[in-house]
Parts: structure tokens; C-alpha cells; sequence
């Protein structure tokens, strides 16, 4: 998937730097790279919290809480050690956005994960990168020896007497490890599972000290912030949602790719327009607006904004910025059966609502799907998935649920359809018999 700015809506902010070269310190430093750090060690840590709330700017891992909001969350005196944590570790089928900004532009992290510390008053950063990104790790680790290298990191950074070290490291491959308590727990070397929450990781996080988790594309974004402004940036989106965000274009899309576009953007126009529409002519059937995790929408809900508030309002989440589109020719049983074979392997099996739940939902899509399902099925399948709604230790049996909950109640004359015996009205495999039998 390639990253797209031919369109003349895409605002190169976070991706001004895509293709130039920036992996080299040297290069970045031509494009103002380490000039916001800098800005931000002469306003101070109330200074830098302030400007951060007025960029608008929230979570851009899929939760959407207020980056501002969320620093000042820490608190001002501790006795542990404070950190700031990247969550790098993308996992949300149909997202790839933060892989584009570890390869194109390291350093914006570091800079950001930087600008945090300095706002909470932290002296150690750690940048998690998904297992599956290992390839990733060298640009990574080169890009932090470099900026040790001209005394960015290290002791007495920029000679401003403060101390930041940063530290790279990957994940083993597990959807998990994107919740950021499992995330503590695996950087910690446990068993990357979620924690019980209260306390929370602004006060009690990694290694038990007061610690920002922020998702890598929110914190790439912190020194754009302080090169235009947080005023100017919060006027990119809209209101309670500024800025802009990278947005990966996937499925059934005449120009797939990540582009960059104002917060707000109508999602019709970026399928039409933006993406060309939907290839050979077919008709559109279901967009998943932000990634795998976020409920399907219809066609006729399509003319909406694509905030965190408008989604929301539309009965589903901007979450990851991952959408996929999906033509007629999509069997929905299957594709929620995809779904959910995805989120049953990933489940780490901690709590029985997600362990139990995701396993009874992919066994009866599976038998539904090739034909062996009956009336009731189609009832129990949303009634086992809202009752895994709100009742797990972390979003994963959320992420399971909640799309599962939207296929059923828009698609349900297609589930009906794959009753009787019949098996799947789109294609009949080989696969569908062997299930069957």
C-alpha cells in the first residue's frame, strides 16, 4: 500500500516529510526537525501542556482522548520515576499508518516522545515497535543513536541541562500488547496481558511509575503542533477534533493508500473522490470506518465527517483510521467470520467473557456460514457478542462484539440467507462441503 498525496485535499503535516529522506538526522534538521523541542524547553511544562489542549489534538490509536488532557494527568511530584511509552505496536487489521511514519520519519517520534517528557517531566522514553515491524527496528535504533550522537538524547540534551534517554523495542507479535496496560506488562518482560484499572497509567503505569502512553502517530504529531501552533493546528479539523489525520484506504477502492487529510473529511467524498470510487463498476455495500474493530456502516450512512464525535454519532468509531470498503460481491457472514477467527487467535485468554466468547462466535459463523446453522443461531451469535459488550478486562472483547452486533442487526436477511442448509448464496467451496460433512 503506498502513500498517496495526489489529491488536493491531502494537508501534508504529519507526512511533510514522507518521502525526502528524513531517516538521516542531518536531513531532518533541514526540514525544522528538533526546532519544537526546542521551543518547547523554553515554555516549560505548564506552558507545553497548555498549547498541546489548544491544538485539539486527541489519541490517534483509536480511543481519541485528549492528548492535552491526558498529561496533565500525571502528577507534578513522584517518587517513582515518570516515562513516556510510544505504542508502536500496530495490530488493527486494515492499519498501517504508523509504519509509514517509523520509515519515513523516526525522528518526529523521538521528537515528540521527547516534547512529552519534557510536559510531565519524565527522563526516560520507550518506543515499542509491533513484532511484526522488526524490519522497522533498525531505522529506528539508527535514528536514536543519531540524535544521542548530536546530544539530543542523553545528558543535558540541547545543553538545557535536562536528561531524556530513549530506548527501542518490539513486541512478539501479539494483538494484545496494543492495550496499553498489556503493552506495560510485555515491556515489563511478563505475559502481555491487560491490567485491572483504577489506578491508571498516568499514576501508576511502567515499572509502577507515573507514565504517558501515547500511539505513535499522536506523538509524530506533537512537533508539528509546536511548528505552526497549537491555535493554527486545531483549525485543520474541527471543533473538539483538530488537526489532521493519516487515514489508510483499503478493499474494494479504485486507489488504495494512506492519505493525509483534515479531521472532519466527509467519508463519501474520501471513497469517491479521494479514493476514485469502487472498482468495475460494482456498488458499494459496507464501509468499516477505523479498522476491524468499528461497526460496519451502510451506504446511506456514509455522508458523515470522519471525527471521533460525528463516527460516534453514527453508531460506530473512527478508531484506527483503517477503512475498508467492500462491494457486493462481499458475503458479510464471511467477512464477519473473518473478523472473528482474527480476534479468537489474538484473545490472550485472561478473562472467559473474550476467551469463551470469541471461541462460541467463530464456531457459530463457521457453521452458519457453510450452511449448517438454524433459525436461532443468527439470535445467539448477538446475543453471546453483547454479552462479551462491556464485561472484559480490556477492548479486545469490545473489538470482537461490537462489529459482530452491527453485521447481525444490517446484514440479517444475509444471515438468513445461509440457513436451511444452503451454505454460503456467494460461493460454495470444497471448505463449505468439509464443514458440512
Amino acid at each position: 500500500m503506498a502513500f498517496l498525496t495526489t489529491h488536493p485535499d491531502v494537508v501534508p503535516l504529519i507526512s511533510y516529510r514522507f518521502g525526502k529522506g528524513a531517516t538521516s538526522i542531518d536531513k531532518y534538521l533541514e526540514l525544522d526537525g528538533y526546532k519544537s523541542v526546542q521551543k518547547a524547553i523554553a515554555m516549560g511544562p505548564e506552558a507545553i501542556i497548555t498549547e498541546m489542549k489548544a491544538s485539539g489534538l486527541r489519541g490517534r490509536g483509536g480511543a481519541g482522548f485528549p492528548t492535552g488532557l491526558k498529561w496533565s494527568f500525571v502528577p507534578k511530584q513522584s517518587a517513582k520515576p515518570k516515562y513516556v511509552l510510544v505504542n508502536g505496536d500496530e495490530s488493527e487489521p486494515a492499519t498501517c499508518k504508523d509504519r509509514l511514519i517509523f520509515e519515513h520519519d523516526p525522528h518526529s517520534v523521538i521528537e515528540g516522545t521527547i516534547i512529552a517528557g519534557l510536559a510531565v517531566g519524565a527522563k526516560m522514553g520507550f518506543i515499542y515497535l509491533r513484532g511484526e515491524y522488526r524490519y522497522l527496528l533498525k531505522i529506528m535504533e539508527k535514528a536514536i543513536d543519531e540524535a544521542y550522537a548530536k546530544g539530543f538524547l542523553g545528558k543535558n540534551i540541547f545543553g538545557s541541562g535536562i536528561d531524556f534517554e530513549a530506548i527501542s523495542h518490539t513486541g512478539a507479535g501479539a494483538y494484545e500488547v496494543g492495550e496499553e496496560s498489556a503493552l506495560m506488562e510485555s515491556l515489563e518482560g511478563k505475559r502481555g496481558i491487560p491490567r485491572i484499572r483504577p489506578p491508571f497509567p498516568a499514576v501508576v503505569g511502567l515499572y509502577g511509575g507515573p507514565t504517558i502512553i501515547n500511539n505513535a502517530e499522536t506523538l509524530a504529531t506533537v512537533p508539528h503542533i509546536f511548528r505552526i501552533g497549537g491555535a493554527e493546528y486545531a483549525k485543520l479539523g474541527t471543533e473538539r477534533n483538530g488537526g489532521t489525520r493519516l487515514f489508510c484506504l483499503s478493499g474494494h477502492i479504485e486507489k488504495p493508500g494512506v492519505y493525509e487529510l483534515p479531521m472532519g473529511y466527509n467519508l463519501k467524498k474520501m471513497i469517491y473522490d479521494v479514493g476514485g470510487g469502487i472498482p468495475g463498476g460494482k456498488k458499494l455495500k459496507a464501509v468499516v470506518p477505523g479498522g476491524s474493530s468499528t461497526p460496519v456502516l451502510l451506504p446511506e450512512e456514509i455522508d458523515i465527517g470522519m471525527d471521533f464525535d460525528q463516527v460516534g454519532k453514527a453508531g460506530s468509531m473512527l478508531g484506527s483510521g483503517g477503512v475498508v470498503m467492500l462491494d457486493e460481491t462481499v458475503c458479510m457472514v464471511e467477512f464477519a467470520l473473518r473478523t472473528m477467527k482474527f480476534y479468537q487467535h489474538e484473545s490472550c485468554g485472561w478473562c472467559i467473557p473474550c476467551r469463551e466468547g470469541t471461541d462460541w462466535l467463530k464456531k457459530s459463523l463457521t457453521r452458519l456460514h457453510a450452511g449448517g446453522g438454524v433459525d436461532k443461531d443468527i439470535d445467539n451469535i448477538k446475543y453471546l457478542a453483547e454479552n462479551m459488550l462491556g464485561r472484559t478486562f480490556c477492548p479486545l472483547g469490545d473489538a470482537a462484539a461490537m462489529p459482530t452486533i452491527a453485521f447481525v442487526q444490517k446484514f440479517r436477511k444475509e444471515f438468513e440467507d445461509h440457513l436451511d442448509g444452503k451454505g454460503c448464496p456467494y460461493h460454495h467451496s470444497l471448505e463449505h462441503e468439509a464443514v458440512l460433512a
